[in-house]
């Protein structure tokens, strides 16, 4: 009897020499890379928002308003014609209302974005003549 539990001692040690374990193939994709942050006042309550670059939209956790997100090529900037707050607002607008006193704000032309081709610094297309 004591050689066949020595023979069982031996069974119950481990795998074979050069036996490896691979583990099962995991049901949860790896984590994201965590992505790049950026931050804006809340057009309404004025609390500064994180968000992710590239959204959009933003709603403040503070009063729920949804605030459209701008980047910074796409933002133009003027004070407000009564209280001299600096203003931003998306190029292209002929106004602006100022969230603290409510004074509309017309934009000038020296507000207005350049064309696509003057931002780029490239020369509008020249036309051939035809000969």
């Amino acid at each position: 009897m004591g050689s066949k539990e020595v023979e069982e001692e031996e069974e119950d040690e481990g795998p074979p020499p050069g036996w490896q374990s691979i583990p099962p193939p995991s049901s949860q994709p790896p984590p994201a890379p965590p992505s790049e942050m950026a931050q804006m006042v809340c057009g309404s309550c004025r609390r500064l928002l994180k968000y992710p670059r590239g959204a959009r939209h933003i709603e403040c956790s503070c009063c729920h308003t949804v605030n459209f997100v701008l980047e910074a090529q796409e933002v133009g900037q003027v004070r407000c014609g009564s209280c001299e707050v600096l203003l931003m607002y998306p190029y292209g607008a002929s106004s602006v209302k100022c969230s603290s006193c409510h004074f509309v704000t017309e934009i000038g032309e020296h507000n207005r974005r350049p064309p696509w081709s003057a931002q780029q610094g490239q020369r509008p297309p020249a036309s051939n003549p035809v000969h």
